[in-house]
């Protein structure tokens, strides 16, 4: 990438948008995970009025933000479905709700977990009964070894090929649906791959999937199978799912009820940034880092390596805010190079650095803590509680 592609929209954003006081940042260790409450605010709202202001619409997914602090204002917000990939993101978010005193949770595990992970799922389920808790389901047996305190979702493929079954399968996912009996409660539909390069070519994509699901959908209901909820859309696609006239007013013509499913909208990212043209929000997640090398002319080095900032991703891995003439190189694992445009003065050792990461769900993964700047800009540690995974189940 040369520095002419930055996003324009990212490159509006000044340094003092996100800088914090030095009394602060002369005692905080980088690299650092840091994050705005109020800006988290401001792409919630902003999300739902995308949705004409109905949080019923929205499940989103808690892989990207794994905090109890973020999770609580989607629940002020009114959020009650939501979807994860991990049984420590489902507890995080459960016990979050528990201590608002809300149990009308509805929570899909958007993974087709096997092995101990569904016995550690029905623990938590009967835990937290008062919850709704359903799993994702692509086969027959599967679906009849999934603990009967859990509900079900069949998952499709709508060629993405990472999970779920083809619609142009019938059999298949009619014997899933046969097998899921009494606790089928819909489908699951991830159309992550749709990343055409215009908002039209990316809407005419969407709805043309999503033609054939609600075609299926249909077909299902003629055959006296009515589905609950169909949930589709990640980030990439959603804004087209929510004006697709199958899903008028978030139902099918069937009755079936309609959800999107983005997670990453809530931090945003460089990478949603530059992918999606016509999605404004504003990072309320960066990695706070400093300049530690200058190993070579117009080459800088930071403190953030793939151990504090995702790099799967592909490059450039993170956009410096206020620095648009800087263009993060392939990082090693302590070590973020930076080339500096020509003519272009190189930032001291030991200078700040503010960036958004190209993919902030697997960045946020990887601290364990981050620094949370409350709605008035007061600082405080919080645990990223649902980071990793669980390793042993217990009883």
């Amino acid at each position: 990438m040369t520095h002419s592609t930055i996003t324009p929209r990212l490159a509006r954003f000044a340094l003092d948008d996100y800088a914090l006081p030095s009394s602060l940042t002369d005692k905080v260790m980088s690299p650092a995970l840091v994050m705005y409450e109020q800006r988290v605010q401001n792409n919630i709202e902003h999300m739902l009025n995308l949705m004409d202001g109905e949080p019923n619409r929205w499940r989103p997914h808690l892989k990207t933000t794994k905090t109890p602090e973020v999770y609580a204002l989607l629940l002020k917000a009114g959020l009650r479905q939501f979807k994860c990939a991990t049984v420590r993101e489902a507890r995080c978010l459960l016990s979050t709700a528990k201590s608002l005193h809300l149990d009308d949770i509805d929570l899909l595990i958007a993974y087709p977990i096997q092995g101990p992970s569904l016995a550690h799922l029905a623990q938590l389920a009967k835990e937290f009964s008062e919850a709704k808790i359903s799993v994702l389901t692509e086969d027959p047996q599967h679906a009849l070894q999934v603990p009967d305190v859990l509900s079900l979702f069949v998952d499709v493929n709508p060629g993405m090929n990472r999970t779920g079954l083809r619609l142009s399968e019938p059999s298949r996912v009619n014997a899933v649906l046969s097998a899921a009996g009494a606790r089928l409660r819909g489908m699951h539909y991830y159309d992550g791959h749709v990343h055409a390069a215009t908002a039209q070519e990316r809407r005419k994509m969407v709805h043309a999937l999503h033609a054939d699901l609600v075609a299926f959908e249909a077909s299902l209901a003629r055959d006296g199978l009515a589905l609950g909820e169909l949930v589709t859309s990640g980030t990439p696609a959603f804004q087209y799912a929510l004006d697709f006239e199958g899903f008028s007013g978030g139902m099918t013509r069937t009755g079936a009820v309609h959800r999107v499913s983005p997670g990453t909208v809530v931090f945003h990212d460089f990478q949603s940034d530059e992918l999606l043209e016509d999605l404004a929000l504003e990072p309320a997640a960066i990695l706070l880092t400093r300049v530690v090398s200058h190993p070579a002319e117009q080459v800088i080095t930071s403190d953030a390596g793939s151990k504090s900032i995702a790099a799967e991703a592909g490059d450039p891995c993170a956009f410096a805010i206020g620095y648009p003439e800087l263009t993060a190189l392939r990082p090693s694992e302590e070590h973020l190079p930076w080339a500096v445009a020509p003519g272009q003065t190189q930032p001291a050792l030991g200078e700040l650095l503010y960036l958004v990461p190209r993919h902030i769900c697997p960045s946020v993964n990887l601290a364990e803590q981050a620094l949370w700047i409350d709605a008035n800009g007061k600082a405080r540690i919080v645990d990223v509680v649902a980071r990793g995974h669980e390793l042993m189940l217990t009883s």
